[in-house]
């Protein structure tokens, strides 16, 4: 099986950028099922990397019915050590303006009900999320943006909410009254899997319209979010290739040992059979 240690999750329009070469198509089963869809293993700027379509070719899955654990497990299993994740949200500032690429530093979570962790059936795991995603990718990623002309900026909270429904103006204007920067329905999960999986995870957030609380947010028609997101594709395939480039064939980063003090059960009470389910991340430290 192929392996790669840079991971993208994207749109499926990424499938076909520019210098992505020599694919082949993974399929994957997990202990937790199926991810979204097959995995492209190629080539990316002189690097192996692994691309998943989040919502699967041609997107088919909403964002509450997305298997995020068997997403980054599929990841794992890949040998992935970096995640870059490519998303279109929505601006809960003036300042974040259409087309801008936002690196977030915080999330804030407004989903119910989701899985966002490996862990239970007899194994406790308590990982450190105080800073949610990786210092180090994300400055490869603001520098990435900006060396190929896109207006990035490095810093801001993601609201993470439900969906698939837009939110209504009151949480809109609750959620500025908070300080939130962005809105969104996929990364948190997605940020806290990939620390227990003990991979650096930072998300590029791609800024397609104001959120509804804009007094000019109903003059926005489908054509004009459209034409949005077909240039922000464009600008994230420049991204990802010239980010892809600057990434460190080692890392030393905080992530690579994010499990060494959160596992709190006593590795004689474990399950054998969550033993075996979780070995990819635990073995090291269970023995």
């Amino acid at each position: 099986m192929s392996k790669a240690k840079i991971g993208i999750i994207g749109g499926s329009g990424l499938y076909s950028m520019p210098g992505f070469t020599n694919q082949e198509e993974v399929n994957l089963e997990t202990p937790w099922g199926k991810p979204s869809d097959a995995f492209m293993v190629g080539t990316l700027a002189g690097r192996e990397v692994a691309f998943l379509a989040r919502h699967g070719r041609g997107h088919r899955i909403t964002p509450s019915e997305l298997n995020f654990r068997a997403n980054i497990w599929g990841m794992k299993m890949l040998g992935v050590e970096w995640i870059i994740s490519l998303s279109a949200v929505g601006s809960l500032k003036e300042e974040h303006k259409p087309l801008d690429f936002v690196i977030p530093d915080q999330f804030f979570d407004r989903t119910r009900g989701r899985v966002s962790t490996f862990f239970g059936d007899g194994l406790v795991g308590h990982i450190s999320f105080a800073d949610p995603v990786s210092a180090e990718l994300s400055e490869i990623l603001y520098r990435a943006a900006s060396s190929v002309g896109v207006n990035a900026k490095l810093g801001g909270t993601y609201l993470c909410m439900e969906g698939p429904a837009f939110s209504t103006k009151a949480e809109s204007n609750v959620y500025r009254s908070w300080g939130m920067d962005i809105i969104g329905m996929t990364n948190l999960q997605e940020a806290k899997l990939a620390r227990e999986a003990e991979i650096d995870y930072a998300s590029v957030a791609m800024v397609t319209d104001y959120d509804c609380w804009h007094p000019h947010h109903d003059a926005v028609t489908v054509a004009d979010v459209i034409t949005v997101l077909m240039q922000n594709a464009g600008n994230a395939a420049k991204t990802v290739a010239a980010a892809v480039a600057m990434i460190p064939e080692e890392r030393n980063t905080k992530a690579k040992a994010a499990l060494a003090h959160a596992l709190m059960t006593d590795p004689k009470a474990v399950p054998a059979e969550t033993r075996e389910k979780l070995s990819l991340i635990v073995s090291k430290y269970l023995g």
